[in-house]
């Protein structure tokens, strides 16, 4: 397939997201932008006003290099895989997603010593992705094998191995695991309400959602239906487990 190709047929938001932090990145690498213009600071963003820095702090993943590749295979995995899987049709619910995870990184933020949030970002997509997976078998390296919840567990591990910091990804896991339980483990326990459902604003961006859930239950049948089937986007067990 061509690289044409293959870029058309990625969802909406992954695509979106990919292209900036290509863009933020390779213009960085060229001069073209620094990254002293926008990393996270609190300082500059809500005294100085440089509101961007809220956005392109997840748009940086360092040097072009193979640290870079590596994050862009797992960025380009797990986005497209939510986006099309337990997403799949609602790709305003995956953009309201990163909104929230983003939100509680820069809430975090201030209080560890980290400037670009983009990689725990992508491990919040990684733990989600995991959780709402949980009959799913991994191998690590052809080592040993699991199932895909210990997944963020077995890549922090890697990291603490290769010396790398492990706040980085402990900030992905604990936004994810606030979506999670906000969005799949919350409603299930109070008759289907969602604190975290997705404003109308969001979801105009994406008209073709609209076209794509017109015939799906309406909401009013949610509380009935969360008490037979699996929470939103949890892939069910197979038959012989249930």
């Amino acid at each position: 397939m061509a690289i044409e190709d293959w870029y058309k047929q990625l969802p909406p938001v992954t695509r979106v997201y990919i292209t900036l932090s290509f863009l933020t990145t390779a213009g960085c690498a060229l001069d073209v932008i620094s990254p002293f213009n926008i990393y996270f600071n609190a300082r500059l963003i809500f005294q100085k006003g440089e509101v961007w820095r809220l956005l392109t702090t997840f748009m940086f993943f360092g040097s072009l290099g193979l640290d870079f590749v590596f994050h862009m295979f797992f960025l380009i995995k797990y986005s497209k895989s939510l986006e099309e899987g337990s997403f799949r049709g609602r790709s305003a619910d995956f953009l309201w997603m990163l909104l929230v995870g983003g939100a509680v990184l820069i809430c975090c933020a201030p209080f560890v010593n980290i400037q670009f949030l983009g990689s725990s970002l992508t491990f919040m997509m990684v733990y989600v992705w995991a959780r709402r997976h949980q009959y799913v078998t991994l191998s690590f390296l052809g080592i040993f094998t699991f199932t895909a919840p210990y997944l963020p567990w077995v890549l922090l591990a890697f990291s603490v191995v290769l010396h790398s910091s492990p706040v980085v990804d402990l900030m992905g896991m604990l936004a994810g695991h606030a979506y999670y339980f906000l969005e799949d483990v919350y409603p299930r326990m109070a008759h289907g309400r969602r604190p975290l459902k997705t404003p109308g604003f969001i979801k105009a961006l994406f008209p073709a959602d609209w076209i794509q859930n017109s015939g799906r239950p309406t909401a009013a049948a949610a509380p009935a239906a969360a008490a037979h089937f699996p929470a939103p986007g949890v892939v069910p067990p197979p038959v012989g487990q249930q």
